[in-house]
C-alpha cells in the first residue's frame, strides 16, 4: 500500500519498542529485506517493522527530484502516514544516506548505515567520469561493471537470486539519485554530511555503522570527529551484508 507517496508494507505491533524503518539501496525494492525479517521475527518477534521502496523503485512513483533532502522528506512524510514516530531507520547503500539525513532533521531513535561510506571519495570521481556514459546508449554498461564488483557472486544461492529478482536499473534512476554527486563537490558533500551528523550528535541520536572491510584512518577519524559515539560493527564480504549476514543484523537491531 502506499504510505503518502511511497510504497511500503508494515508488519507487526505498536508497543515501547522503536519501530523500524527500512530502505533499500539504489535500483532495488524492498523485498531485498526478507531475509532479515525472517531472523528478525525469530529474534524480536512482533517488532514494528516499515519497509519502503524508495522514489521510482518497486510500487512507488517516481519523482522529479531525488535528491537526498528531498527523499528523506517523503521518507518523513511516509513514516508519519504509517502512524510512527521517532524510528530506528536502517538504509543499506545509499538508503543509508537518506537515513542519516532522517535522523538529522527529524525524530529519531537510531540509524543502522549498512555499508554506505558518507564522502564520495573515489567512488564520486567514478561517477563523475562515468557521467557521459550514464546518459547516452551504453549506461547499462557501466551499471553491470559496477555491479560485478559488489560481492555478488560470494552470496549465498537465494541471497543471489533475491538480488537479480530485486534489481531494476534504469539510467534515470542512476542519474537523478546520483545527482548531488555529478554536479556538486566533495568538499560540498562532506559539509552537509557532517552537518547532518553534528545534528544526529547533538539529538543524541544512536548511530551504528556496518562496514565490510575495517575502515580506512582518515576516514574513521572524520566520522569520529564529527559523530563520537559512532558504533561501527565489520562484517567481512561485499556489498549486501543484510543478505549474507541477516541474522546478525537482526540482533543488532533488536
Amino acid at each position: 500500500m502506499l504510505f503518502d507517496e511511497l510504497a511500503g508494507t508494515l508488519t507487526g505491533v505498536a508497543d515501547d519498542r522503536a519501530p523500524l524503518v527500512l530502505l533499500h539501496g539504489l535500483t532495488f525494492d524492498r523485498r531485498q529485506w526478507a531475509p532479515l525479517l525472517r531472523e528478525l521475527g525469530a529474534v524480536d518477534p512482533g517488532r514494528r517493522v516499515l519497509t519502503l521502496d524508495l522514489p521510482g523503485h518497486g510500487d512507488s512513483p517516481p519523482q522529479p527530484d531525488y535528491r537526498i533532502g528531498t527523499v528523506a522528506e517523503l521518507v518523513h512524510r511516509a513514516v508519519t502516514a504509517a502512524g510512527l514516530t521517532a524510528p530506528v531507520l536502517a538504509g543499506h547503500s545509499i538508503g543509508a544516506l537518506f537515513a542519516t539525513d532522517y535522523a538529522a532533521r527529524f525524530p529519531a531513535r537510531g540509524v543502522v548505515n549498512v555499508d554506505q561510506p558518507l564522502l564520495p571519495g573515489p567512488f564520486g570521481d567514478l561517477i563523475r567520469g562515468a557521467a557521459p556514459t550514464l546518459r547516452g546508449p551504453d549506461w547499462r554498461t557501466f551499471w553491470d561493471r559496477l555491479q560485478d564488483g559488489m560481492g555478488i557472486a560470494a552470496l549465498p544461492a537465494d541471497a543471489r537470486a533475491l538480488v537479480e529478482l530485486t534489481s531494476r536499473p534504469r539510467a534515470e534512476l542512476l542519474l537523478g539519485y546520483w545527482d548531488e554527486i555529478v554536479h556538486g563537490t566533495d568538499d560540498e558533500v562532506a559539509r552537509q554530511r557532517r552537518a547532518d551528523l553534528e545534528a544526529i550528535a547533538a539529538r543524541g541520536v544512536d548511530y551504528r555503522w556496518i562496514a565490510t572491510s575495517e575502515p580506512a584512518p582518515a576516514y574513521l577519524r572524520w566520522l569520529t570527529g564529527a559523530l563520537p559515539g559512532v558504533e561501527v560493527t565489520v562484517l567481512p564480504g561485499g556489498h549486501f551484508p543484510h543478505l549474507a549476514y541477516p541474522a546478525e543484523l537482526a540482533k543488532l537491531l533488536a
